[in-house]
């Protein structure tokens, strides 16, 4: 694989078993994981490590949802083009709506078909897609 150091994803869900489930396919995919088990651990993580290159979030969470997640992230010059994923049950259009209006760049209903989840990041990160 050469020299090529590995960009860091950001996983962000209250499910551990879905945290688990993501975070291998995008190992498997080549990328570093750091997980969060709700917004507020993300903002918390994304600040200690401001080289993370994608953030994938669900909606549905404790403290600090997925939306206020995503909006705090935009609100941040640092982080306004930050690619953003959203992974969640919500599938009604409403909902899908509000996630790109607050700006996420993708919007997948769970469960993520893991091709499908890596591609989407590729895209997001401007990656070459084989």
């Amino acid at each position: 694989m050469g020299e090529r150091k590995k960009k860091k994803i950001l996983v962000v869900d209250d499910s551990q078993v879905t945290r688990n489930f993501h975070a291998y396919i995008l190992r498997s995919a080549g990328y570093e994981v750091i997980d969060a088990i709700d917004g507020a651990d993300a903002l918390e993580k994304l600040y200690m490590h401001p080289e993370i290159a994608c953030v994938i979030t669900d909606l549905n969470m404790p403290k600090m949802d997925g939306l206020t997640l995503i909006g705090r992230i935009r609100e941040d010059d640092a982080f306004k083009d930050l690619p953003i994923i959203i992974v969640t049950t919500l599938n009604d259009s409403t909902d899908k709506l509000k996630g790109y209006e607050i700006g996420a760049n993708f919007y997948i209903v769970k469960p993520a078909d893991p091709k499908f989840l890596v591609k989407s990041i590729q895209i997001a990160l401007g990656e070459m897609i084989q």
